[in-house]
């Protein structure tokens, strides 16, 4: 049976940048910024941008940053990633034996209670945004509302924190937080006239949604020979029972008489559909939602109790117990002026009116392409593949010394000439042996910095890996399969073999290979002196080492292709001793399967000799590897999304707090912000997740994170392969480069005091 996953909507947002232009000084005033100011632009190189430059709906890393220029966050991040929470008065802090004092635009206070905790927020009162507008808890709420609105479909998981009243007024029902998971699972199980109503109509959703999928299939080459015939498509989808009768069916009575076919077994429609937990969540909510109407007395929710407004400066928000995420989602978020962004009109707090109308947020959505706030520069076009800003005036910290900013998009090979001729003064390029020996011949000295080139390393806040979709690479029907594990894992044993090379070929020093999928620049990353640390894929079917500490690099290659010889056994495929080949796959296997990557179609790309030598070293043993080395990275991601890829190669952005729940947690397989490509499905992953979530002590979350991070490896849905280095780098001709803020880390970016810096 053919298996798939719709075309659903991209989110690219990985990383947490909240702390980007939180506020540094070492003496002065805020203010002291604005003594001069220079009209000499800083052209800065960026990746393609997608115009979603907004607080709400950025979506790539290089979107978020133009946000970033225009807004200013609540939250305050200092250089080793620690909160500040006293910072309009501002706090001193010690990094790399040097003091540095942060400042920005609010203190934070965390109480923990008997079952809940408080968080308070208190503004500066003389924060204005670029238009001259005042900033006050009113902007705050607007910004909370917007981000927890049921129609909200940004990269923030902010509505999924557990604030006190929040599931009652997405669902707009008082009994809603009246139901323990437990209670809901029970009705699930033997479900009221209303669950069972609310259980298909979920399933009806996503079957209409498949079913106008189905009649766009005749662009996809995977499903050519279906034509447009959608009822047809749909039927192979789907298992529809070939005893009855659905002679003239079409659109809505096809999806109709489907949905009840499977009646409320919405298990196996999602098993059809890929996954066996793909509608866990939203069969959860709906049926959640069935069980509140039925409560005697329920009313309409206009609002959230857990967020309170205490002054014009001050904003409160409560919690259902803890849970160690929640201060980065209630606190790292951008303040975006409701006046702009919403109706003043539409405001007012006692009568229960946050600027905007219930469930439409098209007005908020409008303003995605032209962003505004209150951050050190002025959004001023997009045009000609160039973003342009200029100085805000009215910043809190002054005006910055530099009036023109302008964000131009390069491929990353042009970034460094660029710099040299003139027509980029900063960028960001792949810190790669080739990308630094150019710089290094730019300058009269051959170094990395010297007349023409400045360079800045520092680690990168994510890490590079080769994904794996246990719903597209598997056997038979079940990604959890022991079976489907062994495919994997063998798959992952020769990828995992050439990372050495491949990494040290492109990088040199700038990078390091990893063995867990998490950053090394985290504290709870496994480190090579703790208990149980092991090389990633370095065991064989029967659990013995596949490696010996005096192999050859060759001895290697040879021992990962045999390693995983016996993994594609074990998962059943048919070998022939003789040619020494397999020759068949087992049944929802195949003998060829395809990887995604961005390298320009030249290969440009860390992990592009992984794949080539990969690619050889299957084709010896029957399995062929289909390399798609992509011009145009948009249709990695959109593979991503549909969840019709099945290998990749990317990297991910971390955000401060190693929270595994949106890349793993089974909740996260599907669309929106739901970032869980690999669809691992697994109930003890999921409750480590939660159980580390829950928990202040930093030892033990580490220790329940390395379960977790077994258990990904064990699934073998991912290939760690890079820690790499971000390389900075600014025309030493150009730019000032003693206004660079110094110390640069991956919490602490180039541009957190964008302000001060200053053109020669």
């Amino acid at each position: 049976m053919v298996k798939f996953k719709k075309c659903l909507a991209l989110i690219l947002a990985i990383m947490m940048v909240a702390a980007v232009f939180a506020g540094c000084k070492e003496t002065g005033e805020p203010g002291d910024g604005g003594k001069k100011n220079s009209d000499t632009p800083l052209v800065v190189g960026y990746s393609r941008f997608s115009q979603k430059f907004s607080p709400f709906f950025g979506q790539s890393a290089y979107d978020m940053d133009v946000s970033a220029m225009t807004q200013v966050g609540l939250m305050t991040i200092d250089r080793a990633g620690e909160i500040v929470y006293n910072a309009i008065a501002g706090e001193t802090k010690s990094y790399n034996g040097k003091d540095y004092t942060y400042t920005g635009i609010a203190d934070i206070k965390s109480e923990q209670k008997s079952d809940t905790t408080v968080y308070t927020m208190k503004i500066r009162d003389d924060v204005k945004f670029s238009d001259g507008h005042v900033m006050d808890a009113d902007d705050i709420i607007f910004s909370y509302y917007v981000l927890c609105d049921p129609s909200y479909s940004g990269s923030s998981t902010l509505y999924s924190t557990a604030i006190v009243g929040l599931k009652n007024y997405r669902s707009n029902n008082s009994a809603m937080e009246t139901f323990t998971d437990e209670m809901v699972e029970a009705e699930i199980a033997d479900p009221s006239e209303e669950s069972v109503a609310a259980i298909k109509g979920v399933m009806k959703n996503l079957l209409a949604s498949e079913y106008k999928w189905c009649g766009e299939a005749d662009t996809l080459e995977k499903y050519k020979d279906y034509g447009s015939n959608a009822d047809e498509l749909f039927a192979a989808f789907y298992g529809i029972d070939e005893d009855a009768s659905y002679d003239g069916l079409t659109g809505d009575a096809l999806v109709d008489a489907v949905t009840e076919q499977y009646g409320v077994d919405y298990k196996q429609l999602a098993t059809n559909y890929g996954d066996a937990g793909y509608l866990d969540e939203d069969v959860m909510l709906a049926v959640n939602e069935a069980m509140a109407k039925k409560v005697e007395g329920a009313t309409e929710v206009p609002n959230i109790t857990g967020i309170k407004k205490i002054d014009q400066q001050t904003v409160e928000v409560t919690t259902y117990g803890f849970d160690a995420k929640a201060i980065y989602n209630i606190c790292g978020i951008d303040v975006a002026p409701m006046h702009y962004y919403g109706n003043e009109a539409d405001y007012d707090y006692e009568n229960n009116k946050f600027g905007f109308t219930r469930g439409d947020l098209s007005p908020v959505e409008s303003k995605t392409t032209t962003p505004m706030g209150a951050g050190p520069y002025k959004f001023v076009k997009y045009e000609n593949r160039i973003v342009y800003f200029e100085a805000n005036e009215n910043y809190y910290k002054g005006a910055p010394k530099t009036k023109y900013v302008q964000f131009k998009e390069a491929e990353d090979a042009d970034y460094v000439p660029g710099i040299n001729t003139g027509t980029i003064d900063a960028a960001n390029p792949s810190g790669s042996k080739e990308r630094l020996d150019a710089i290094a011949s730019y300058n009269s000295n051959k170094e990395t910095t010297g007349d023409k080139i400045t360079t800045m390393m520092v680690e990168y806040l994510g890490y590079g890996y080769i994904g794996i979709n246990a719903n597209t690479v598997k056997v038979g029907s079940d990604p959890s399969s022991k079976e489907s594990k062994s495919l994997r894992k063998a798959i992952a044993t020769i990828l995992s073999v050439y990372r050495e090379v491949a990494v040290d070929t492109y990088y040199g020093d700038s990078a390091q290979v990893i063995q867990y999928p998490i950053s090394n620049t985290s504290w709870a990353a496994p480190r090579q002196s703790d208990e149980g640390y092991a090389i990633a894929y370095s065991k064989d079917v029967d659990g013995q080492d596949i490696y010996t500490s005096d192999m050859t690099a060759e001895a290697k290659y040879e021992a990962a292709l045999k390693a995983a010889v016996g993994y594609l056994k074990a998962a059943g495929y048919t070998y022939d001793e003789t040619a020494g080949k397999f020759t068949a796959a087992p049944d929802g296997a195949s003998m060829t399967y395809s990887v995604m990557i961005g390298g320009d179609g030249k290969g440009d790309h860390p992990s592009f000799s992984i794949l080539t030598n990969a690619r050889e070293a299957l084709g010896k043993i029957g399995l062929t590897l289909d390399i798609k080395d992509l011009t145009n990275t948009q249709e990695l991601w959109d593979a991503l999304d549909a969840g019709t890829n099945e290998l990749w190669c990317a990297a991910w952005g971390a955000g401060i707090d190693p929270d595994m729940y949106q890349i793993y947690h089974s909740s996260n397989i599907g669309s929106g912000t739901k970032q869980n490509y690999y669809a691992v499905n697994d109930k003890t992953l999921d409750t480590l997740i939660m159980d580390a979530r829950a928990s202040d002590d930093l030892t033990y979350r580490k220790s329940v994170y390395k379960q977790a991070l077994d258990i990904l490896l064990d699934w073998s849905v991912e290939v760690p392969i890079y820690q790499r280095q971000d390389c900075l780098v600014f025309s030493t001709e150009r730019v000032d480069i003693s206004t660079i803020t110094p110390d640069i880390t991956p919490y602490w970016g180039w541009m957190a005091e964008i302000e001060k810096l200053e053109m020669k």
